[in-house]
């Protein structure tokens, strides 16, 4: 058997983000640790009954699957004696055992990664800023770290991309997973040009347990974490927790501090994380050591373009499950915007002069968003609720309203006209 099937053996018995460094340092190779057998094992002192169980019932040859799936999926398996396994990882005390990689493992020993994370229920304020310094971050020559969930993490992702830049996701799910099935689009587009990354055999299906498992591996990764929009219990807080007991360093973008979306980035400033108004901010911990690989020209001042989309790419391809979803959810949406449209049109005509006239050019969403805006101040919530467009082409559309002048923006992320 090869080295990986012992590898891929140790992992499935020990589960991820298991502490493996005293083991390892004790036998050396999961190929030792499968020869010594059950009474050296409990000899040994390094595993506890209930490892040992699970060692027992699981065997090497059982492996052959999971590798035959990742090469009919050109998949690569990298393992802590791989040259491409991150040297971040290697002093963890829960290294992972196997790395699944989707693209190209080369990007997985770039000397400048930066890690930018943040809630999954971001406001337009976080996605423009989370796109824009991942895309001056890349051009100065980072390589962008996240974990390719919704909001700032596809936000940071997009970024990178947009900038022609490299970027990697670490899932805290398979690779072959339907979980988050609306980012697969962007998951082939960080494939092509980074790495999707897991610990988790590719059909793995997620937990709750697995995020904080995986948050680990993403500040490992990194240089520093850049945390943007996060509130008290945001997952992301973990990563910065993390990062800095792995020696890493945690950087922090301010933002509202009256929005319970910003108390956890607030407090992260207060406790001593570096504020960042742009690339130049994190770039700077880093530029002597790495002169030849960044270029800070032009890092000093994030530049949004609200012409940039935030928007996750569309899916090319669903499973039966998720296919049917989408059916049931776009006929939803159908109904939705038909409602909206004879809403609008029946004040209209009861109101003619009620509101403002729209301004020319605006995108199909910000003209139903424009729709239903009165003169009282409604929240962003309430906007989300009652638009039958996808969330993220909501905000975005909000952003595109708010600088064009056709609303007024109130604290607390309230609109109107």
């Amino acid at each position: 058997m090869s080295p990986k099937e012992y590898w891929i053996w140790l992992q499935y018995a020990l589960g991820a983000g298991a502490r493996v460094d005293e083991i390892l340092a004790q036998y050396g190779s999961p190929e030792k640790i499968y020869y010594a057998g059950s009474r050296d094992w409990r000899l040994s002192g390094v595993f506890k009954a209930d490892t040992i169980s699970r060692l027992l019932k699981k065997s090497p040859s059982e492996t052959y699957s999971v590798i035959k799936e990742c090469e009919e999926n050109g998949w690569h398996i990298i393992t802590p004696d791989d040259e491409y396994y991150p040297d971040g990882f290697k002093n963890l005390t829960n290294f992972p055992l196997v790395l699944y990689v989707w693209g190209d493992p080369e990007v997985l020993k770039h000397q400048v990664p930066i890690s930018i994370v943040g809630t999954r229920y971001a406001s337009v304020y976080g996605k423009k800023i989370a796109t824009a310094l991942a895309a001056s971050l890349s051009k100065a020559g980072a390589l962008i770290v996240s974990g390719g969930a919704k909001g700032i993490d596809s936000c940071a992702h997009i970024g990178a991309l947009n900038a022609k830049g490299k970027t990697v996701a670490f899932l805290g799910c398979g690779l072959k997973s339907n979980y988050l099935i609306e980012n697969l689009e962007l998951r082939k587009l960080i494939a092509k040009n980074g790495a999707v990354v897991s610990e988790y055999t590719p059909q793995t299906e997620p937990t709750r347990f697995a995020f904080p498992i995986r948050n680990r591996l993403i500040s490992a990764m990194s240089l520093g974490t850049v945390v943007i929009e996060a509130g008290e219990k945001s997952g992301s807080l973990i990563t910065a927790r993390l990062a800095l007991e792995q020696g890493r360093d945690v950087f922090a973008v301010p933002g509202d501090i009256v929005s319970s979306n910003f108390k956890g980035t607030n407090r992260l400033l207060r406790e001593g994380a570096k504020p960042v108004f742009s690339a130049l901010d994190v770039l700077e911990e880093y530029v002597f050591e790495f002169a030849d690989r960044l270029n800070l020209e032009n890092t000093g001042e994030l530049i949004i373009d609200n012409s940039v989309s935030t928007d996750i790419p569309k899916v090319s391809y669903e499973s039966n499950t998720a296919a049917r979803k989408s059916v049931k959810i776009n006929r939803t949406a159908e109904k939705q915007q038909k409602s909206a449209q004879i809403t609008f049109e029946s004040a209209a005509k009861e109101n003619p002069q009620s509101k403002p006239t729209a301004p020319e050019g605006l995108s199909e969403c910000a003209m139903q968003i424009f729709g239903f805006l009165s003169d009282t101040p409604i929240s962003t919530e309430e906007i989300l609720s009652k638009s039958s467009f996808p969330s993220s082409e909501v905000l975005t559309a909000l952003t595109e309203l708010e600088f064009s002048g056709a609303v007024k923006v109130f604290p607390g992320g309230l609109f109107s006209v």
